[in-house]
Formats: structure tokens, C-alpha cells, sequence
């Protein structure tokens, strides 16, 4: 059997084949395979509309096709009777076809006029068409007329009457000129529905003699024209002096005439009200038109209820309302209202809805197998209710051969126990006064074996969740039963999650991976079986796992819209990008990889939404996000100074356009075009919400502003400068600021100030008046008035006195404020002598006390700053002689008499003096003082070693203090045992005199660790200490106790003697493995392996349970060597803090090994019995 799958989507349209019992109708299916020798009654398939109007400038072309098994044959019907189509030479019916040619030329189209009616019919039966009416379409002339012109006064109403002829069909009128232009139609002026055009009220324009009414014949394209009418509109004074020319009346006429204003009242239709009847699924137009003056307008409400909105339209100016596709419930009774500003009228429109028959249900054909039961039914309704009649083969069924298996109901015929020649088509006509309805249905009585239509392994694919429809299209009578298996089960698929549809379509509502498989339908009946297969595959879904992100980015940078997909391998899967729903712009700055969109250079036209979508075959995943472009804002424009002052004016401007971004402020600068041409400065800021800034100004300022806007990207451009505006000058408002009065020289003082900037001068001619005088001292005050400067030298003052000063601005406009005085000092000179009565008071051996008399204050000449002490260190006072030390400064700021001096060294010699310093210098020194440090206690020994460690007894050495800082008066020595715990023993102490430097300490335990503490003495107490380590050494009978096995003879024969042994186990063992044949025990092992068994290794030769591993351990006992050197550890930790290790010991030349242990110290003799060699049997016991 052929297995090769056809790829179908699930998507895909499915043949639905309708499956029934008694009332179910099956269609022959078009498929050519199965209509090939399945006889089938007549079926019309096509045919000309009821109502025919032909051209009668073109042939007649009469429908009628139909499709039957075998193909049926065709007659025709005219006015009642047979139409020998044969005998007239004019027409033609085409082949294999009922379809009628009528050649008219030479003959009036009229003569074929009449009820036309085919037939098709075949061995199983005959079908009817629809009575097809054919009539002659006709444009007639309009009737000779002589048209009278129309005298009307001013204000009244018209009617211009069209009346267009009788036309088939009827015509489209309209009213033209003379120059074929459309007359102008509005609330007061408009066409009926009937043709008619309608005057609400009449004007002087209105006067004119070509209002032409026109039809137009759509079949015939031809356009009748009435003839031209005239219209003259009078006013009320020309129409008396008509009338009284033409009757020599002097007497005023028409002076009650209805031309002036009036109420509403209707032109069409007449009366209260009216009625009107629709027709079910026709249009009903209702029409209003009113007359009036003003103009009245009209409007429509439906008393019985809401008007169809979604249906209706108003026209002609609200005065036709129109509603398409008229149902039932469009009956009632509608109002229009006509309303002017006089009042209103009221016209109410009945309106009936009646309906031709239309189908319920109509007959459906029925394939019935022999002795099967089957219902034709024709269900239709109307207004009135139409009348249905059954025929059978083109027969009235009143009028055919008796069949006791047929039963008719009214509308229902029943088919009992039917055979194999009960084959016929049934003709139901339903009709009433408006129209009727025909429709053919066959009864088809066929015994048919299945046929499984659908193409054999079909491939459905579908995505995880949707629907999986497997389709099972069939054929056969009785209609076959559909059966579904899945895989190799034998169980029918008709429970959760699966359903078969009548048609055979087996669903999978939510359909899951373990869902694909092949799939079997079987199609059965009394006649056979038949099956197909079908293969479903469940795929995964396509996500978006990373979807673009919304992204505001500044202009001409880039973006990058990321989308990273998910989908199933076995899918093709296509990225495809929009931007507004649409494609990308064709330009190179877009660039599509594989996950992402980049866009390089963004500008505002990039702005959008952007989407990826990613297809595959089955189903799709889109995402989107927007993005906005934003930029610096346009600057600011039309820049407006209004409210214009002397030291102020008010600006305001037009915000440019802020791309995206709010404005957040305004920046208004000026530029002082008389001070500081082309400079801008700063000079308010103002809210991004508003446009116009209140500036306070200078005077004499030649003003030119111009604003900037500012959002979280940047700043504008500068906006165009405003005009010029000019502030009028002044006398300064402020004066110079920092003013100084300091002296350069001992004689001098120079008095500086900070100028004024040029807008701050307010006018021309700034200058400043500088003012002095020396402070105490009773005189008037000096001043000097000076431009263009910053400062004033006045000479000759005395050293260092205090003067007041003050600057004051002035131009030629007056004097600033009144200045503020300041005081500053004229110049200082060096300090003239030194400090007095200076003592030194010696605290302890570091710190000591100096006191001074403070010098005078006329001998300072100048500005205090404080004292300098300067001292150094002679020498030790155990020296005589010593080098001087580095000379220390220290600085005692403020007028003070005292100090300390930190830091001193103990028992030296220090000199000292003091100097004055002011602003100038340094003034002379003191005479030099000396004094002496007494002593303190000593720094640490220089060393301490440990020399010639034996089995009891340490040699220990030191060496002095580097500063003594004193006299030594000793040293002492304190010391530990440190077991392997890191536990401290007793503590023992000992004093040794400044003169001794080494000490051997005896009668100490072998093989101990002790810790030392070392320090010196003064008599001020002891220094810091200094700590060692060391461990004397183990005894001469536990050295010798340690042998090295691997050197004793006993030991190397037995080792040899064990590798001799395992040799000739392994040749033995080598030889069995090597002999011919197997043995029973062999036989069974190889029959009945545990896997849990290992065999021997072949490779290495080993046996599957032994290891070595043993012959690799160290033996009990052993040591490691240490390079035997204990160091100083200057850090003051021990080994107690070290880790574990194996128990303290000395080699030979008396060197520390081996660590400290975690383990708690063994006795002496357990020691000595961890040290000894292993015996020969526990060496023969690690090969066991």
C-alpha cells in the first residue's frame, strides 16, 4: 500500500458530507470518481431570473442548465404550452444545454414575449424551472403638450408637474436646462419621488423659461425630454399693475394674498394622514414635503416605536425617508413633522408590510437506500399565507400515478420503505397574491457500498491546544457509519477528548503531543466497509519570549527593538517587522538580524509602532511596542516686549515645537549691547508651562533678550533676539564690595575694592570716591575720588595703625548710597625684641612645660600671630659628650605666655628659645634654656637566642636595651612548659643583674617545649617583653629504639619470600585458565552469572578482592625530619598556636621536629611503644 503522506493543514477546507437517517439529506458528491456510474435524478444549476425585460435591440438569452446521471434532456414551455423549439428557424438551444438563443433582427422582439418554462429530465426524474416572464423594455415618447407660462407671486408655493411617460422599466427623472445643468435642489426647492418638483416657497430668482423635466430608460439608454417650462414670479406691486392694464382697474388687487409668511401645511401627501404598504425585504420610502414661508423643515418620528438606525437614511433634504430591507416589525405608523417659526403641520404615514412567500426550509434531496424511510419538507410563510402545491416529475401530485410508499401532509411528503424505481424529482410551489417560490428536490434510491473520499495518509499538523479536525469524507447508501482507531488500539475513539461529527470528522478539541499518531476511520454499512488512515502531528506553539519594549530614544541615535522567539524545530519559521501595521521603509538605516531591529539615526519619521511577527506553516506570534523620538526643543519665536517701564518690561514668545519632550523651563538672556556687545547673560528662568517672563532691569542698559528652551534632553537653540530696548541712566544704587584697607609697607595702606560692573554703573562717568581716616586718633576724613581703579595707596602713615575706610560710586547722574566703613591697618614691620622670663617646667621623661612673658604689643609692630618655640636634644645623660640633635619647631598661634613640648626623650639634655611672629616675620630669639629629662623605663632587649638545647638543660642569651632611657637595674626571665595540647604549665621566674647577658637553665624535662618572656629594668619599672620558644631533645634509648625497618635483613628475606609466593600463585592460576574445554562448574557459572559477582581482572593479573593499598601507609612511628631551626617570631605567637601534628622530638644534632598534636600527651612509655618497628607478623598481616 502506498504510504506517502500528502501535507494538509488543518486549516484546510473540509468536504462536509451530510449523513442522515429519515430526514437527513445527502449530496452526491462532485468528486469524478464517485459521480462515474452513480446514477442521479435532474438538478437545475442555473437559470434566468422570473422577471425578464430584454433589449430589443440585442438576441434573447433564456437560461437554463442543469446537471443529472445521465445528462438530462431539455424541452421548453411558452404561455402554457409546448414550444417546438425546432420548428422556428430563430431559435437555437445549445448543445447539452437547455439555454435558449432568440435571433430578433428582422423580427419584433415582441413577438417572443410571454411565460417561458424548461424542463430536464432523465431516467430518474424531471425538474422544472422558475416561470421565466419576458417582456420588451420600451422607452416611449412623451406626448405633445403645449406648456403655458406660470405667473406666481412672490412667497406662495408651487408644483411643476414632470408626468413622464409609461416605460418598462420605469425611468430616472431629473430637471435640467436648458444647457443640460442640474437645477439646483435644496429644504426649499426639491424633487418628489414621483418626478414632480416641488416650490416651498417662491423667489424672484425662480423666474426663468427652461425648467426641463428629463427621463432616462436604463435598458435602452435613451433620454426623453418634456418640453420647457416657464416660470415668472411677480411681487405684489407688479402684479396690480398687470392686471390693471389688462382691465383698466385703478383699484389695488391681490391685496389679501397668502405671498407673506404663513405656517407650514403639507403638498404631498394630502390630508391628516395616508397609508402605504411595503413588501418583506423591499425598501419603503416615505415622503413629506411641506410648503411655507420660512422655509419649513421636516423631521420624522415612528409613533409605535424606535426608527431602524442601522437600516434607514433620510433624503431630499430629510424629506424622504428610506428603509432598507423591510421586516415585520417596520410596521406602524409613522409621524413627519413640518415646523417653522410660525408653527408646524403633522402628516401620519400607515404603513402595512405584507411579504411573498419566502423559505423556512426548503426541500433538500434525499439519497435513500432501498426500504429506507425519508421526509421532504417545504416550509415557507408569507402575508397572505401562501398556498403550497407538490408535483412529481414536472406533475401535479394530484394528477400522478397512485404510490402507496408516498404520503402527503400540506407541506411535508413522506417516503415509506422506498425502492430501487421510487427515483423522482418533487416540485413544491408556494405563492400568494405578491409571488411565489418553486424548488425541486429529488429523491435519489441508491445501494451503494462506502467510498472513503478523503485522500489516503494525509498529514494533519496542528499547534498544542487548538483543535485537530481529521477529516473522514464518505459516500455510500445506506450512509456508511464512522468509526475512529488510534495507533494499534482496538478501542473506538468516541469519548473525551475526542468527537466525531456527523459528517466523520473525528475532532480533538484541545489537542497535546501525545495526540499525534496515525489514525484510522472505517465507513461501513450493510453493503461493506471500507477504511482509510490518516496521520496527525501536534507541534509546539511559536512564542515571543523577549518582546520589544517600548523605547524613547533622542535623535540620531539608535534603537534596538528585540524579539527572541521560541518555536517548534521541526517549523520553518519566518521574522517579518511592521512599522504603523505596514512594511518597514525601504532604507538601508533598518537592519533585521536574526532576534532584533536595529534602527541607526532615528529621526522623528521613525516614530510608530513597530511589530514582530514570527510565522511558521501553522500559526503565528506577534509583539509590539512603540517608539518615540525625541530631541531637543525648537527654540522659542515671535519674542513681544509689552507692558513696557523704566526698570521694567514684560516678554513674551511663542513655544517651539518640543518633539516628544515637555518643556521644563524657559531661559531668558539679555545682551547689554552698550557695556557688552555680543555677551549673553543669564537672567531668569521661567516654567515650561508658560510664555511670558516679568523682568526687573537696570538703568542704562541697551537691552536685547532672547529665550532658550530647555527639556530633559537639552536645550534649544536661542531664540532671534527680541528689538532693542533702552533703560534710562541713573545714579548708582549700590556701591563696590570687598573694600580692604591692608599696608604693603611698614609706611603705607593700600585701600582695594571690587569694581562695578558696566551695568551696575546705572549711568556714564562712573568714578570712585575713596574715603580715610586713622581710627581713634580725632581728624577729618581724607578722600580721593579716582576711575577706572580698584585700589588707592595712601603713603606716609605710621607702622601698623588702625584706619577707617569707605567707597562710594558716583557718575554723572549723582552719588550711590551711603558707603559702609570698614576698618583695615596701615603696614607692619618685623617685631622689635623677644620674649622674656622664660622657664621650663619638666613634667615626666617625655613631656615638659614653657613659660614666657608675652612681648609688648607696641614691640610687636604689626599683627600678633603667635610664638615659635624651637628646641633639640644635647645628648643622653649617661654621655658626656653627644652629637646634637635635630632641631623641632613648635608654633603657639594667639597672644599666649605658655606651652607644652611633647615627645622628649627620658634622661637627656634639651636647649630651647622663643621668637614673636607677626604678619612681617619672626622677631629676635630668647636667650638659650636648658633642662634635663629624668629617666623612664627601658625599651626591649635587643635579642634573646637559645643555644645548645640538651636532653635537660638551655642555654639562653640577650643583649641590652638599644635605650636604656635610664640606668639598668636587671632583667627578668619567665618561663613554661607547653604540652601537645597547647596547655601552659607553671610559670617560673627569675631575676639576673644589668652586667650578665647569658644564663644555662638546667635539670629541664627532655622532650618539652617552653615558652620565655624576657624583659629589662629600670628603676622606673620594666620595659616591654620579648617572648622565644624552644624543646630540649629526647634521651640516647629512645633514639636508639628507632631502627629503620626497610634496613634489617629478616625483613628484606620475608618480602621476597611473599613476592615468590604470589609469583607461582599467578603462573598456576595462568596455566588452569589456558587448558582446553570448559568444566561443569564453568558450565554452571557461565549459566547462572550474579551480577553482583566480579570476575578476576585479566589485565593487570590482580584477583578481584585484593588491594595493596596497605603496603603504602607509613609505618607506626615513622618522623619527618625538620630543618631543626626555631626563629624568633616577632609577631608574638608561639607554636602553641600552630595546627595538629605528631608529637614534638630532636634528631641527632639536637634540631626541633614534628608539630604540635591535637591529641592529648601519652606517657613516657606509651610513647616509647609508639616508636618501635612493626614485628614480622603484623607484616605478614597486611598481605591477608
Amino acid at each position: 500500500m502506498d504510504r506517502k503522506r500528502k501535507w494538509v493543514l488543518s486549516s484546510g477546507a473540509l468536504l462536509v458530507i451530510f449523513l442522515g437517517h429519515m430526514t437527513t439529506a445527502l449530496e452526491v458528491p462532485l468528486d469524478p470518481k464517485v459521480l462515474e456510474g452513480l446514477p442521479q435524478p435532474p438538478t437545475i444549476t442555473h437559470q434566468s431570473p422570473k422577471d425578464f425585460i430584454i433589449d430589443p435591440r440585442e438576441n434573447i438569452l433564456i437560461y437554463c442548465e442543469a446537471k443529472g446521471k445521465p445528462h438530462p434532456s431539455f424541452s421548453w414551455t411558452r404561455n402554457g404550452t409546448h414550444f417546438d423549439v425546432e420548428k422556428d428557424s430563430k431559435v437555437l438551444m445549445k448543445p447539452s444545454s437547455g439555454t435558449l438563443v432568440i435571433d430578433i433582427s428582422g423580427e419584433k422582439a415582441e413577438a417572443y414575449e410571454g411565460v417561458y418554462q424548461c424542463t430536464a429530465r432523465n431516467e430518474r426524474g424531471t425538474a422544472v424551472s422558475n416561470n421565466i416572464i419576458i417582456r420588451q423594455s420600451r422607452s416611449p415618447l412623451w406626448s405633445k403638450e403645449r406648456n403655458e407660462a406660470i405667473m406666481v407671486q412672490v412667497g406662495v408655493s408651487l408644483v411643476l408637474r414632470c408626468r413622464p411617460p409609461a416605460g418598462l422599466p420605469p425611468p430616472i427623472i431629473f430637471w435640467m436646462d436648458n444647457n443640460f445643468q442640474r437645477l439646483p435642489q435644496n429644504t426649499r426647492v426639491s424633487q418628489a419621488l414621483n418626478g414632480d418638483l416641488y416650490f416651498s416657497n417662491v423667489l424672484l430668482d425662480d423666474t426663468r423659461n427652461d425648467y426641463i423635466c428629463y427621463a432616462r430608460f436604463p435598458h435602452t439608454q435613451t433620454i426623453q425630454q418634456k418640453q420647457p417650462i416657464t416660470v415668472k414670479v411677480l411681487d405684489m406691486d407688479a402684479i396690480n399693475e398687470t392686471v390693471a392694464a389688462m382691465y383698466n382697474y385703478t383699484n389695488d388687487l391681490f391685496v389679501d394674498s397668502p405671498s407673506g409668511e404663513r405656517r407650514p401645511s403639507f403638498m404631498a401627501p394630502l390630508g391628516k394622514s395616508s397609508t402605504q404598504m411595503a413588501l418583506r425585504g423591499g425598501v419603503l420610502e416615505l415622503e413629506c414635503i411641506a410648503e411655507g414661508l420660512p422655509t419649513p423643515e421636516v423631521s420624522w418620528y415612528k409613533e409605535s416605536g424606535d426608527l431602524p438606525s442601522s437600516r434607514m437614511s433620510f433624503h431630499n433634504f430629510q424629506k424622504t425617508l428610506k428603509i432598507a430591507d423591510v421586516m415585520e416589525a417596520d410596521a406602524g405608523d409613522y409621524r413627519c413633522t413640518a415646523k417653522n417659526s410660525l408653527g408646524s403641520a403633522h402628516h401620519i404615514i400607515k404603513v402595512n408590510v405584507k411579504a411573498a412567500p419566502f423559505w423556512i426550509s426548503a426541500p433538500r434531496n434525499l439519497i435513500l437506500a432501498p426500504m429506507e424511510t425519508g421526509i421532504l419538507t417545504c416550509r415557507v410563510n408569507g402575508d397572505p399565507k401562501p398556498k403550497i402545491t407538490w408535483s412529481v416529475n414536472g406533475v401535479p401530485i394530484e394528477n400522478s400515478p397512485k404510490d402507496v410508499s408516498r404520503k402527503v401532509e400540506d407541506d411535508t411528503v413522506i417516503l415509506s420503505d422506498v425502492q430501487t424505481g421510487s427515483s423522482a424529482v418533487y416540485q413544491c410551489n408556494a405563492s400568494n397574491e405578491f409571488g411565489y417560490l418553486l424548488a425541486n428536490a429529488f429523491v435519489n434510491v441508491l445501494a451503494e457500498a462506502p467510498r472513503v473520499l478523503t485522500p489516503p495518509n494525509n498529514v494533519y499538523q496542528v499547534i498544542t491546544n487548538n483543535p485537530a479536525l481529521l477529516d473522514c469524507a464518505s459516500f455510500g447508501s445506506p450512509i456508511p457509519t464512522i468509526t475512529w482507531f488510534k495507533d494499534s488500539q482496538t478501542s473506538i475513539l468516541n469519548r473525551d477528548p475526542y468527537m466525531i461529527h456527523n459528517n466523520g470528522t473525528l475532532e480533538i478539541n484541545v489537542a497535546q503531543p501525545l495526540n499525534s499518531g496515525k489514525y484510522t476511520c472505517i465507513a461501513s454499512n450493510n453493503l461493506g466497509t471500507k477504511e482509510n488512515h490518516v496521520y496527525l502531528e501536534v507541534k509546539e506553539p511559536t512564542r515571543i519570549l523577549a518582546q520589544p519594549e517600548y523605547m524613547v530614544v533622542q535623535r540620531n541615535r539608535k534603537a534596538v527593538f528585540e524579539c527572541k522567539v521560541k518555536h517548534d524545530p521541526t517549523l520553518i519559521p519566518t521574522m517579518t517587522w511592521l512599522k504603523d501595521n505596514g512594511e518597514l521603509p525601504d532604507d538601508e538605516r533598518f537592519v533585521v538580524d536574526t532576534d532584533s531591529l536595529t534602527i541607526k539615526d532615528v529621526t522623528e519619521e521613525d516614530e510608530g509602532t513597530y511589530t514582530c511577527v514570527m510565522n511558521t506553516t501553522l500559526d503565528q506570534d506577534s509583539a509590539s511596542a512603540m517608539l518615540t523620538v525625541v530631541e531637543e526643543p525648537d527654540p522659542p519665536t515671535d519674542l513681544e516686549l509689552t507692558d513696557q517701564r523704566d526698570r521694567s518690561v514684560q516678554l513674551t514668545w511663542i513655544p517651539g515645537d518640543e518633539h516628544n519632550s515637555p518643556t521644563q523651563k524657559f531661559l531668558v538672556q539679555y545682551e547689554d549691547l552698550l557695556h557688552q556687545a555680543g555677551v549673553w547673560h543669564n537672567l531668569t528662568e521661567v516654567e515650561g508651562t508658560k510664555t511670558t517672563a516679568h523682568l526687573d532691569l537696570s538703568p542704562y542698559v541697551y537691552y536685547s533678550f532672547r529665550v532658550l528652551a530647555m527639556n530633559h534632553v537639552g536645550h534649544s537653540q536661542p531664540s532671534q533676539p527680541s528689538r532693542q530696548y533702552r533703560t534710562n541712566p541713573a545714579a548708582p544704587a549700590e556701591n563696590p564690595t570687598d573694600v580692604q584697607g591692608v599696608g604693603t609697607e611698614h609706611n603705607n595702606l593700600v585701600i582695594s575694592w571690587k569694581e562695578l560692573t558696566g551695568l551696575q554703573s546705572n549711568g556714564p562717568g562712573l568714578q570712585y570716591k575713596v574715603n580715610w581716616r586713622q581710627k581713634v586718633v580725632e581728624e577729618d576724613w581724607s578722600s580721593e575720588t579716582v576711575a577706572n581703579a580698584s585700589k588707592y595707596v595712601v603713603s606716609g602713615t605710621p607702622t601698623f595703625v588702625p584706619y577707617e575706610v569707605k567707597v562710594q560710586a558716583v557718575n554723572d547722574y549723582g552719588n550711590g548710597p551711603a558707603p559702609e566703613t570698614v576698618v583695615g591697618y596701615s603696614g607692619e614691620d618685623v617685631p622689635m625684641s623677644a620674649p622674656e622670663s622664660v622657664q621650663v617646667l619638666v613634667q615626666n621623661g617625655t613631656l615638659a612645660e614653657v613659660h614666657w612673658e608675652p612681648v609688648l604689643t607696641p614691640m610687636v609692630r604689626g599683627g600678633l600671630q603667635g610664638y615659635k618655640v624651637t628646641y633639640w636634644r644635647e645628648r643622653s645623660l649617661h654621655q658626656a659628650e653627644g652629637q646634637q640633635g635635630e632641631q623641632q619647631v613648635l608654633a603657639f598661634s594667639g597672644n599666649r605666655s605658655e606651652g607644652r613640648l611633647p615627645g622628649l626623650q627620658p634622661y637627656s639634655l634639651y636647649t630651647l628659645n622663643i621668637r614673636v611672629v607677626n604678619g612681617k616675620g619672626e622677631g629676635p630669639p630668647s636667650p638659650n634654656q636648658n633642662f634635663e629629662t629624668p629617666e623612664g623605663i627601658p625599651g626591649p632587649p635587643s635579642f634573646l637566642r637559645i643555644k645548645n638545647p640538651n636532653m635537660d638543660s638551655l642555654t639562653l642569651e640577650w643583649g641590652p636595651p638599644q635605650d636604656n632611657n635610664g640606668r639598668l637595674t636587671g632583667y627578668t626571665l619567665k618561663y613554661q612548659p607547653v604540652n601537645n595540647s597547647n596547655e601552659l604549665g607553671p610559670m617560673e621566674e627569675m631575676t639576673f643583674p644589668a652586667n650578665e647577658t647569658t644564663i644555662t637553665l638546667a635539670n629541664l624535662k627532655y622532650s618539652t617545649r617552653y615558652k620565655f618572656y624576657f624583659n629589662a629594668k629600670t628603676i622606673k619599672g620594666s620595659g616591654p617583653t620579648i617572648t622565644e620558644e624552644a624543646v630540649t631533645i629526647m634521651d640516647e634509648a629512645m633514639k636508639s629504639n628507632q631502627v629503620d625497618l626497610a634496613t634489617q635483613g629478616w625483613f628484606i628475606g620475608l618480602m621476597c619470600a611473599i613476592a615468590l609466593l604470589i609469583l607461582v600463585l599467578l603462573i598456576v592460576c595462568f596455566i588452569k585458565r589456558n587448558k582446553g574445554g570448559k568444566y561443569p562448574v564453568k558450565e554452571k557459572e557461565d549459566a547462572h552469572q550474579d551480577p553482583e559477582i566480579q570476575p578476576m581482572k585479566e589485565d593487570d593479573g590482580t584477583f578481584g578482592e585484593y588491594s595493596d593499598t596497605e603496603d603504602h601507609k607509613p609505618l607506626k612511628g615513622s618522623r619527618t625530619p625538620s630543618n631543626g631551626t626555631v626563629k624568633r617570631d616577632d609577631s608574638d605567637d608561639s607554636l602553641v598556636d600552630y595546627g595538629e601534628g605528631g608529637d614534638g622530638q630532636f634528631n641527632e644534632d639536637g634540631s626541633f621536629i614534628g608539630q604540635y598534636s591535637g591529641k592529648k600527651e601519652k606517657d613516657t612509655h606509651e610513647g616509647n611503644e609508639s616508636s618501635e618497628a612493626p614485628s614480622p607478623v603484623n607484616a605478614m598481616n597486611s598481605f591477608v
